[in-house]
């Protein structure tokens, strides 16, 4: 430990946490929320957090005639004994002597939830890099898929997130608007493809995954997108090839999608987009059992007369359909839907996703919510499908040559899918409430997550937020999560760009980082080649080369 102490503890709760009283040399301004601290009990060391800072004062005489900031000398003669300060610190994890070497509390420690509190007096110290190592571990462990996302505030120490945890479960990043979200995703997609955790599926809506995007800042500039990174291991398909082109994007595919796959709870997922009622929604299902997975180009096809003589027919309402067809015929806007598509786009996404390739879908200029909404519904409940196949194939034989890859599927503005009135009717809301059942996970992007069913944020495994100012936002991110109330303040006090508090499954306790930059440096510790030395064309040539091995 170290020589020289911060404060002892003068009293607390195992609740509400410990008051720590600051020896008389420490000045207060060295104690920032947040910061790590380890208080020394008799038999554990406790690694805690700063969760709020105060001023104390023995003799309330002194507020009639207090010193003047000038007089030093008298400061310093209050300072310790009538003039003091405190700190709120919360135990998040307990160091604690194995049961073989219970004398010796420097050695051979193990992690222990905190179910006690160190007693009166104990010594407080600032956490060492050796306290980080023990409870983050280092991202060139062997035993653990560890992956460094940033430092403490203070230190220079790197905190590792277990990605092998964090794919298991469904993530969020959360934070308001330009507090960074799309870097911290690329940051976090980056690792997962690095140490190969996980395929992953992005839904790429503004088009800041893949390829180059905006950096934010007055001088202009651009950042590396993954597949230029991970060149041959990142495909990018789009729903608007001309904006992709016009982008300047090397070797992207084409997705199309038809109306044939096209399901109702699609259209009740974009119910409220096109302004459809539910009494059309029932009229669709009378469509669906005449026409089969045609219904739609059927409907849209249909004279006022032929609905009428439809209805008198099958006991449909002509009114509800005739209103389901003007409201459907915005879908004939969308670029990527044909009345048929020959080439099934999506059994090419699995064939890629199944080789081990990550794949990013662009939106281009298609990313309005109806289509972003519509497009991401279909596509991933039919990925999904296939996995819940492949997963029933996997626990028949036992065979582990049959075990599907982890899928982490990215979604942004995602409070639109799992908002609590539609949450029960989409594959998103199903996925959330599954974890891992089926090898398929998401990771939730969005600046509402009070938008978000309660349900599914409880069930969300790891939670990476940046700046929060709404009360209901905040209280979100705290769903389910034990003593929340003493970090609500850690969060409020984060600065806009860079810090995030991370808690939940792939970390051992609540941490606020400064995150990584993603910037050159990032660039050459985690691609797979030199950023320097990858040019356009060695993108492309890599690109074709990994599809014609696919058998594209």
């Amino acid at each position: 430990m170290q020589e020289h102490s911060l404060g002892i503890v003068i009293q607390g709760s195992l609740s509400q946490g410990l008051e720590v009283k600051l020896n008389s040399d420490i000045s207060v301004e060295q104690m920032r929320v947040g910061k790590f601290l380890v208080v020394q009990g008799s038999e554990s060391r406790f690694f805690s957090l700063v969760t709020n800072i105060s001023l104390g004062i023995t003799n309330s005489r002194i507020f009639s005639n207090p010193p003047s900031f000038q007089d030093t000398l008298m400061i310093d003669i209050l300072a310790g004994r009538t003039i003091y300060s405190t700190i709120e610190i919360t135990p998040m994890l307990m160091l604690a002597p194995t049961k073989q070497d219970t004398k010796n509390i420097d050695t051979n420690l193990e992690l222990l939830p905190v179910k006690t509190v160190p007693s009166h007096f104990s010594p407080v110290y600032e956490a060492s890099e050796k306290d980080f190592r023990t409870v983050f571990g280092w991202e060139d462990d062997d035993t653990c898929n560890n992956f460094m996302i940033g430092k403490p505030l203070d230190m220079n120490v790197p905190i590792c997130i277990n990605l092998d945890k964090f794919v298991e479960r469904s993530n969020g990043i959360f934070g308001k608007s330009g507090t960074g979200k799309s870097f911290l995703t690329k940051l976090l997609i980056a690792g997962i493809i690095k140490k190969r955790a996980a395929v992953n599926l992005m839904f790429d809506m503004h088009s800041e995954y893949g390829w180059e995007a905006i950096k934010e800042g007055k001088k202009f500039s651009t950042v590396k997108g993954l597949c230029q990174l991970f060149p041959g291991q990142v495909e990018i398909f789009t729903l608007d090839s001309q904006s992709t082109k016009r982008r300047g994007v090397i070797d992207a595919q084409e997705l199309y999608l038809s109306y044939d796959q096209i399901d109702i709870e699609d259209i009740r997922l974009v119910g409220q987009e096109l302004g459809i009622s539910e009494a059309s929604l029932d009229n669709a299902n009378i469509l669906e059992a005449e026409y089969g997975k045609s219904w739609i180009t059927q409907l849209l096809s249909m004279t006022n007369e032929e609905i009428k003589l439809f209805c008198q027919d099958k006991q449909g309402h002509a009114g509800s359909i005739m209103s389901l067809q003007r409201k459907l015929m915005r879908l004939e806007n969308l670029k990527y839907l044909k009345n048929i598509c020959p080439h099934n786009y999506i059994n090419q996404i699995l064939a890629s996703l199944d080789a081990g390739k990550h794949v990013v879908i662009e939106f281009g200029s298609q990313s309005n919510m109806l289509s972003y909404m519509l497009a991401t519904n279909m596509i991933t409940r039919r990925i999904h499908n296939s996995y819940v196949k492949k997963a029933e194939n996997f626990l028949q034989t036992k065979n582990p040559l049959n075990r599907p890859k982890q899928l982490v599927i990215t979604i942004e503005e995602a409070h639109r899918f799992l908002d609590s009135k539609i949450v029960h009717q989409t594959i998103f809301g199903t996925i959330a409430r599954e974890m891992r059942k089926y090898f398929v996970t998401l990771l939730i992007v969005d600046q509402r997550p009070s938008g978000i069913d309660n349900e599914v944020m409880s069930q969300i495994g790891t939670r990476i937020t940046c700046l929060l100012n709404d009360e209901k936002d905040i209280d979100a991110i705290f769903t389910g999560v034990s003593g929340g109330q003493n970090l609500r303040s850690v969060l409020a006090k984060l600065d806009s760009k860079q810090q995030v508090l991370i808690l939940g499954h792939a970390v051992p306790m609540p941490v606020v980082v400064k995150t990584r930059t993603y910037d050159k440096e990032f660039y050459s510790q985690i691609g797979n080649t030199n950023w320097k030395e990858v040019s356009n064309e060695e993108v492309f040539n890599t690109a074709k080369i990994a599809r014609s091995e696919l058998g594209f």
